[in-house]
């Protein structure tokens, strides 16, 4: 099935916006469109705010779709209402002075190794000579205090300006911040997504992280309410999706690089990389085994036009090292090492190419979290 961008804002000219007397196209209502293979995401903005304008809305674009594109597309509608009155809890948008890049680290899904490339990432930039800060934004199941052994670490509190800022915690050179240090480890985090928006905003803003070439930000898995308070807290120089191989992944690793690329967020993605590539066996060095399937990402990214930045394979001593507090990309002359220097090396030289080529990112507005304005 083969679904047109064209074909879905046809179809969508026969529905008239409420209170609009034009139709949902003619009045500029629909604000973003998204398609994965079968499934069509769509974002619209009415002016009516009531329950009934709503839903009207989202049942004849259902229909429409169906009865003009085709009737086995998934449509999903997120009907937003236009409320001129200043939002609760928004962040406002600035830069942090002295960090010159910020990276964000994704994944569609979980449990693909993202905050296991990110930690490693840090510390091969901070081998080839760049100062590094790592925020881990996972709230909900913070790492990277634990791959870093600091476990037990608290961050001190310094005064700037007269204004008492938060220290990040330092290991093996690079700068980091983690909701790990402030929970319990036996506590679940258990917070609303403004109570998470919050904790993230201190993190950022109320730190004093000094002087970085690079902050990355280790993002929790999926498209939710901390993926948009960064994209609207920050001007993210550019994101990093991993993945595993297999097509479960992929499929959630290409929602990941849509939502950077979406037209009201725009952060470019500045490549991809696969993690768990295969497995080689001790006794059986010359030996590849694809567990997961073999160039998932690899192909992804020559789909998406978006650069493959390496593989990272299946190696008992990069758990190990995450699991005893000491990143892999630490031990020096081994193929770990060099594995994570050329994904790095890649890394930067695409963001050369971001930085010469392209504006720095704008802070993206959030009205809802439901859906986004524009920039």
């Amino acid at each position: 099935m083969n679904i047109l961008k064209k074909d879905i804002l046809a179809a969508l000219e026969n529905i008239t916006a409420p209170g609009e007397g034009k139709s949902l196209v003619e009045s500029n209502s629909v604000k973003n469109i998204v398609i994965f293979d079968k499934e069509v995401l769509i974002d619209v903005e009415i002016g009516n705010p009531s329950l009934q304008a709503k839903k009207r809305v989202e049942v004849e674009i259902m229909k429409i779709i169906h009865e003009k594109v085709h009737q086995k597309i998934d449509v999903k509608v997120n009907v937003i209402a236009n409320i001129t009155e200043k939002p609760k809890n928004q962040i406002k948008g600035k830069e942090i002075p002295g960090i010159k890049n910020i990276i964000a680290v994704a994944s569609g899904k979980g449990g693909v190794g993202k905050s296991t490339i990110t930690a490693n990432m840090a510390i091969s930039l901070h081998k080839m000579g760049f100062s590094v800060g790592i925020l881990d934004a996972d709230v909900y199941g913070p790492s990277t205090h634990l791959m870093f052994d600091l476990a037990d670490a608290k961050p001190r509190s310094t005064m700037v300006d007269g204004r008492a800022k938060m220290m990040p915690v330092e290991n093996y050179g690079i700068q980091i911040l983690s909701i790990g240090f402030f929970t319990k480890p036996d506590e679940a985090v258990i917070w609303r997504g403004p109570m998470a928006s919050k904790a993230l905003n201190q993190m950022i803003f109320d730190a004093n992280w000094g002087e970085l070439d690079f902050l990355i930000i280790d993002l929790p898995p999926g498209t939710g309410d901390v993926h948009l308070s960064i994209v609207q807290a920050l001007p993210l120089t550019g994101a990093v999706i991993v993945s595993t191989p297999q097509n479960i992944a992929l499929a959630d690793a290409k929602k990941g690089v849509a939502m950077f690329q979406q037209e009201n967020i725009n952060v470019p993605v500045l490549g991809i990389v696969e993690n768990m590539s295969y497995f080689t066996p001790d006794e059986l060095p010359n030996n590849k085994y694809y567990i997961f399937g073999k160039d998932g990402a690899k192909n992804l990214a020559a789909d998406l036009n978006t650069k493959f930045l390496g593989e990272v394979p299946l190696i008992q001593s990069i758990r190990e090292a995450g699991d005893f507090g000491s990143p892999a990309a630490l031990q020096e002359g081994t193929k770990i090492e060099k594995i994570f220097e050329n994904i790095s090396k890649n890394m930067v030289a695409e963001l050369v190419k971001r930085n010469k080529n392209l504006p720095p990112t704008e802070v993206v507005r959030i009205t809802t979290m439901s859906g986004c304005s524009t920039k």
